[in-house]
């Protein structure tokens, strides 16, 4: 994986926070991007981001099923947002908007 998608970068981001289940991923990218992902995208980006070895699974509590971000993880999602970062502001600048 080299290239996150949009959806991957939003929970990679949360789980940057702390573990977190499901509902709880889904919430806190909601709070801080404004974007409600669905259960069914949650959960596809989840196993691949699993599969990936860009997050774990940790042991379930009771019906929830937490998972949190791997060192490669949290490393690959730099990289991303630093890449995006430089977009960004190239992005911005060429719109003619000073970036914040």
């Amino acid at each position: 994986m080299s290239d996150l998608s949009q959806s991957a970068i939003l929970v990679l981001t949360s789980l940057a926070g702390g573990s977190k289940h499901g509902y709880a991923l889904l919430k806190d990218v909601e709070q801080f991007a404004g974007v409600t992902l669905g259960p069914g995208t949650l959960y596809g980006v989840l196993s691949r981001l699993e599969d990936g070895g860009l997050v774990r699974a940790l042991p379930a509590d009771e019906r929830r099923h937490p998972f949190e971000i791997t060192a490669e993880g949290r490393a690959l999602l730099t990289e991303q947002l630093r890449r995006d970062e430089r977009v960004v502001k190239v992005g911005l600048s060429r719109v003619g908007v000073k970036p914040a």
